[in-house]
C-alpha cells in the first residue's frame, strides 16, 4: 500500500524501535512508497509513519533490497557531501563513508536472519542516511 510521506520532524527524531519478521507488511508497504515517489532511491519505516528500524532500497542496477534493523558496523574514506532527503526541503551537509560495512537482518522463509555487507559509492550513502533515519538523525 502506497503511504503518504511523513515531514513531521517530531516522529523522524525518534530512534525507531527494532524490527520484526511480523514487520513483513510495513517492508512491503515501504517498497510500493518507494516505486510511486517520484526520485526516491530509498525510504525508511519512520517516513511513512512507523517507528521500526526498517529500509528499503534500489542498488545500481535498480533492483529493490530491504534490510531490517541495519547498523553501521565500520566506515572508511570520510568525506563531506550534502544530501537531500523525501522528509525534508532543504540540504543537509554530512560526513558519509566511501565504504560502509553494514549489519542487518533480511527475511527468509518468515524468519529474519543476520547478514553483514560492504557497500561502496552512492549505494553505501543511501545507506547510511537510511540508518541515520533509524537512530532517529535528522537528514
Amino acid at each position: 500500500m502506497i503511504k503518504e510521506l511523513v515531514h513531521d520532524d517530531a516522529i523522524l527524531s525518534q530512534p525507531c524501535e527494532p524490527a520484526t519478521a511480523e514487520d513483513a507488511p510495513l517492508a512491503q508497504d515501504l517498497l510500493d512508497t518507494m516505486e510511486a515517489t517520484e526520485d526516491a532511491a530509498c525510504l525508511a519505516a519512520n517516513q511513512i509513519g512507523a517507528a521500526k528500524a526498517l529500509v528499503v532500497f534500489a542498488d545500481d542496477e535498480g533492483r529493490t533490497h530491504v534490510m531490517y534493523n541495519p547498523k553501521l558496523l565500520l566506515g572508511l574514506g570520510a568525506y563531506k557531501c550534502t544530501e537531500r532527503c523525501l522528509s525534508h526541503d532543504d540540504d543537509v551537509k554530512v560526513t558519509r563513508f566511501a565504504k560502509a560495512k553494514v549489519s542487518f537482518e533480511e527475511l527468509v522463509d518468515g524468519e529474519l536472519k543476520p547478514r553483514r555487507r560492504d557497500f561502496t559509492g552512492w549505494v553505501a550513502q543511501m545507506v547510511q542516511h537510511m540508518i541515520d533515519h533509524c537512530n532517529g538523525k535528522l537528514v
